[in-house]
């Protein structure tokens, strides 16, 4: 738990002025980010999905060349990413099939 801080001063909430409040409230605000930044710090440690500020893949957002097609619907293609298309599953069905045989020469 966080240690409390107690001011020599123990003033009543309502005796404050303003100024004392938003100061109050400042000091309050601030210390609950800080601790809810650690928080995050920590979680993402235990769970492993730290990430570095700034880094992003290489690839993302950008199209990879369809590398299967179907032998049915030559419109139907998949890159090879992700899970593999239903299309491709119900071609193989009983069939001596492979994905290789979908493969874009």
């Amino acid at each position: 738990m966080a240690k409390r801080r107690h001011k020599p001063k123990d003033t009543p909430i309502a005796a404050l002025s303003i100024d004392a409040l938003f100061k109050l409230r400042d000091e309050v605000a601030a210390a609950i980010s800080s601790r809810a930044s650690e928080l995050r710090k920590q979680l993402a440690h235990l769970t492993g999905t730290e990430t570095k500020p700034g880094r992003k893949s290489k690839m993302a957002g950008r199209k990879v060349a369809a590398q299967f097609c179907s032998k049915k619907d030559p419109k139907l293609t998949w890159s090879g990413r992700g899970q593999e298309p239903r299309w491709m599953k119900e071609e193989m069905k009983g069939t001596k099939l492979t994905k290789e045989s979908f493969r874009i020469q």
